[in-house]
């Protein structure tokens, strides 16, 4: 039989036990410094998502408690709904026109500022700026200033200089006006920040390519099109994708454009699916309904994120 050698133990010396009791410091710090976000994210927002989750199988009309179980009601109501229904018609078209002009003025304006060499710093900034307003207030100073409907209005003055009428911009419905002051607000908002991801990516793109390029005679458009746009693929795919969920995620524009006080949109000549939820939460609380479309409109974003991700090739390699 062959002997078994044991291994010498390894002793432990006083400075592993100061490290010992340095990590349980440490661990302990970690745990005070973060304990109250934690629990404040479990309470506030993943226990309200999943109690809005029951509620959504709940007839809770006038109450957040349990126990009114009918199944799934309120969802087999929101899809026969017309109003619900209009509502997601009307998202589908805001999206339609706010995604490729987004894209298009936020990728423009960054390959304009990246092409510059003096105040690029300047320009950048100013055009960011927007991105850090506020919707609301925003809002307001399209509804109270830009398109009033007054003559004073800056829209009307601007049309009046070309011999136009003045147009009562939020409430003319034939042709649908309205969606100008709509769609100039959000890419007011937005382009500034979709520009530093695509100023980013432009920067990122080793320049020898363009030297290349100049050597074989391409001229900007080619550089533009076969040098610029492959290597901003990867860019591109991740801003149309927030675009897109940012459009389905539209409230707070129509809200204050067309709200009037404490009536939320019930006036509102178009009404997204958000302002649709706010008035059956707040306005009649029916919160099963409510919550019912909240999760629908979630699954509806994650669809068409898939799907678009899934055509544009996202996460594909080179």
């Amino acid at each position: 039989m062959t002997a078994v050698v044991e291994a010498p133990a390894v002793p432990v010396t006083p400075a592993k036990k100061r490290r010992r009791r340095r990590d349980w410091r440490a661990i302990g710090a970690f745990a005070v410094l973060t304990g109250p976000v934690v629990l404040g994210l479990g309470l506030f927002k993943y226990l309200a998502i999943g109690w809005s989750l029951l509620l959504s199988f709940n007839d809770a009309r006038g109450t957040i408690t349990l126990g009114n179980w009918i199944g799934f009601g309120n969802y087999t109501f929101l899809l026969g709904d017309d109003a619900f229904l209009t509502s997601l018609s009307t998202i589908a078209i805001f999206t339609v026109f706010i995604v490729p002009i987004t894209f298009v003025a936020s990728l423009g304006l960054a390959v304009l500022i990246n092409s510059i060499r003096r105040g690029r710093a300047f320009f950048r900034t100013v055009f960011l700026i927007p991105a850090a307003v506020s919707y609301v207030v925003a809002a307001l100073v399209w509804k109270m200033a830009l398109f009033n409907g007054l003559p004073s209005g800056l829209a009307n003055v601007v049309g009046g200089l070309f011999g136009a009428d003045p147009v009562p911009w939020l409430s003319t419905t034939s042709p649908p006006v309205y969606w100008v002051a709509v769609v100039t607000l959000r890419l007011w908002l937005q382009v500034g920040l979709y520009m530093i991801l695509f100023l980013a990516g432009l920067q990122a793109i080793s320049p020898s390519l363009y030297e290349a390029g100049e050597l074989d005679g391409t001229t900007k458009w080619q550089a533009f099109r076969y040098l610029t746009l492959p290597q901003l693929r990867n860019t591109s795919v991740a801003v149309l994708l927030l675009i897109l969920i940012a459009a389905f995620q539209a409230f707070d524009e129509f809200y204050n454009l067309f709200g009037t006080g404490l009536s939320g949109t019930a006036t509102a000549p178009v009404k997204p699916p958000l302002g649709y939820l706010y008035d059956s939460a707040l306005g009649d609380q029916n919160y099963g309904v409510g919550s019912a479309g909240a999760f629908l409109l979630t699954v509806i974003i994650i669809v068409i994120t898939l799907l678009q991700g899934r055509f544009v090739g996202f996460g594909k390699k080179d």
